[in-house]
C-alpha cells in the first residue's frame, strides 16, 4: 500500500534540472505582437485595430499588423504611446468556487480577483480549472509561452489528487491503468496509485489536456469526484504555496518553461 507522500515523492524524484539562460528578444518584432504586448488587447483584437487605422509609427498611420518595429520606435494606439508591458508570470494555488475567466456575468468569484494586488499588468488563466476544481493555476501576459503551453502538441504532466465518494475498486483501478473509450476518443493515465488506506484518494498523473478529463475517467465508472486538486503542473509544484495564494514564477522556472525542459 503506497501512502499520499510515497506517490508523491515518486512522481518528484530524480528531477535534476539545469538552467540556461533565456533567449534575447528579437530587436524587431510585429506590429500586432507589439500592441498585443502592450496589455491593451489580444493578438487577434491587435489586428482588427491595425486595420482600422488606429496605430501608428513615428506618427504615421499603418495598417499592415506584419509590419516590423523596435523598441525604439514610437508606437501610438488611438493617439496614446504605447509601450510593452514587462513580461509577468504568477503562480496561484486556486481554492474551490471560483472561476478561471477575466470575468463572470453570473457575479462568481474569479481568479483575477486573488491576485489583484501582485501587479499592474493585465494577466490571463493559462487553461482552466473547474469552479470546483482547487490546485495550481499559472497567469501571465505572455502570450507565446501561453499557447505553447496550451497547445494539444505540448502537453505537459499534470498530477492530481482525487477524493472519490466511494472505495475506488482494484478491477475499477486496473482499467484506468489499461486505458478507457470515452465520447471524445480513448485516454489513458501515465500512472494512478491510491494514497489513502480507505482507497478513496488517489494520485493521478497525465499529460492529457481534455476538458474535466480526470472527472470524466471516474464518472465513466460511476464514481463522483468529491475533490480535486492539481499538485504539479508543468514542473511547478504547490510547496510553500498555501491555498488562495500566489508567488511570481523565478528565472529558473520561467527559463526551464519557455525552453520546455519540464515534462
Amino acid at each position: 500500500m503506497k501512502t499520499k507522500q510515497s506517490f508523491m515523492k515518486k512522481q518528484f524524484a530524480n528531477r535534476k534540472q539545469s538552467a540556461k539562460p533565456e533567449s534575447t528578444e528579437p530587436e524587431t518584432i510585429r506590429l500586432n505582437r507589439y500592441v498585443s504586448n502592450s496589455g491593451i488587447c489580444s493578438r487577434r483584437d491587435a489586428d482588427e485595430y491595425i486595420k482600422q487605422g488606429h496605430v501608428s509609427v513615428n506618427g504615421t498611420v499603418v495598417t499592415d499588423m506584419g509590419v516590423k518595429v523596435a523598441r525604439t520606435d514610437v508606437v501610438c494606439f488611438k493617439g496614446k504611446e504605447i509601450m510593452p508591458e514587462k513580461k509577468v508570470y504568477v503562480l496561484l494555488n486556486k481554492p474551490k468556487n471560483f472561476v478561471t475567466t477575466l470575468d463572470d456575468p453570473q457575479g462568481r468569484d474569479i481568479v483575477t480577483d486573488l491576485i489583484k494586488d501582485a501587479c499592474s499588468e493585465r494577466v490571463y488563466p493559462v487553461g482552466r480549472l473547474d469552479r470546483d476544481t482547487t490546485g495550481l493555476l499559472l497567469l501571465t501576459n505572455d502570450g507565446d509561452l501561453a499557447k505553447k503551453l496550451m497547445h494539444p502538441s505540448y502537453n505537459k504532466k499534470k498530477i492530481y489528487q482525487v477524493t472519490l465518494d466511494k472505495v475506488l475498486h482494484a478491477n475499477d483501478l486496473d482499467i484506468i491503468r489499461l486505458g478507457m473509450e470515452l465520447e471524445d476518443g480513448f485516454i489513458k493515465v501515465d500512472n494512478i496509485e491510491y494514497v489513502s488506506d480507505d482507497k478513496r484518494e488517489l494520485g493521478v498523473e497525465l499529460h492529457s489536456g481534455r476538458n474535466r478529463i480526470v472527472r470524466r475517467i471516474f464518472e465513466h465508472l460511476g464514481y463522483r469526484v468529491r475533490k480535486l486538486d492539481r499538485v504539479y503542473y508543468a514542473g511547478l509544484t504547490k510547496k510553500n504555496l498555501p491555498r488562495g495564494k500566489w508567488r511570481f514564477l523565478n528565472d529558473k522556472e520561467i527559463s526551464m518553461l519557455k525552453m520546455g525542459k519540464y515534462q
